[in-house]
């Protein structure tokens, strides 16, 4: 297949690309022919994605391995891309961690660490591209949040808080920007089959149980965060489960909902 570019083609950079929803992502742009950034803590993994992608779309993929909850990660990338002249015409954000159990039983460090990378880490991002693709007048930036951002999840209680500041955070910069060019979308995905629930699963039998109707597909995740990147749609939340859940979760008054998250939470801790 010839790696000449499609008109039209983009720079995507794409965080936490090594696997689950930024691997999938990786190949949603590739086969529409954009060019890629891969950014992740795994040079091999990416390396290998890599020459996946090429072999199957000739597209033009870089790696660019980073650990991006490390203070500074996110504005030595951007110097470094600047410098080889690769401005990002989409920033995909998705990388991140998550950590389950009763917010005691986990250490304050990993908890430390959820937000260095969730929170600090993609805020960081933003603030190393976003104002390059305002003074251009275009752009798209996608977020990963999650159906957690929506309600409290007792069990998840850090990383939903940190989901909530992604959902909030791409919510106010989507009207903000709204004039600019740039458009961000948040991604709001419910449970979803990947390497991150398999590790949960590893250390808690009874999500290993869920029923499979409550589990995304990865690839339909990801096709449907794609879309809703391009169509520069504000919030996806994909799965019609998590649509009326996200739905309830807004119109059910505070306490209730409190108290259902943790009649639900309790049985998974």
């Amino acid at each position: 297949m010839s790696a000449t570019q499609p008109a039209g083609a983009l720079t995507v950079l794409i965080t936490g690309a090594s696997s689950g929803i930024g691997q999938a992502l990786a190949r949603c742009f590739a086969r529409d022919g954009h060019r890629l950034l891969l950014v992740a803590r795994s040079e091999d993994r990416l390396q290998a994605l890599a020459s996946a992608l090429r072999a199957a779309h000739g597209t033009r993929v870089e790696v660019l391995p980073a650990d991006l909850a490390a203070p500074g990660a996110a504005a030595l990338l951007a110097q470094t891309l600047r410098r080889k002249r690769r401005p990002v015409d989409v920033l995909v954000n998705n990388a991140g961690v998550l950590e389950q159990g009763s917010f005691g039983s986990i250490a304050a460090a990993r908890h430390q660490q959820l937000i260095d990378l969730n929170v600090s880490g993609l805020t960081a991002m933003l603030a190393a591209f976003v104002p390059a693709m305002v003074k251009r007048g275009r752009g798209r930036v996608l977020n990963l949040a999650s159906i957690a951002a929506f309600q409290p999840v007792p069990g998840l209680a850090t990383y939903a808080a940190t989901k909530a500041y992604v959902l909030s955070l791409t919510e106010s910069l989507a009207e903000e920007l709204r004039a600019s060019g740039v458009t961000v979308t948040a991604l709001c995905p419910g449970i979803t089959a990947t390497g991150m629930l398999s590790a949960a699963a590893e250390h808690n039998a009874k999500l290993a149980q869920l029923p499979r109707f409550l589990v995304g597909q990865v690839d339909e995740v990801a096709e449907q965060g794609y879309r809703a990147c391009m169509a520069g749609d504000v919030i996806s939340v994909p799965g019609a489960i998590n649509r009326a859940a996200a739905l309830a979760a807004g119109a059910t008054p505070k306490w209730l909902l409190r108290r259902v998250a943790g009649a639900l939470g309790r049985k998974v801790i």
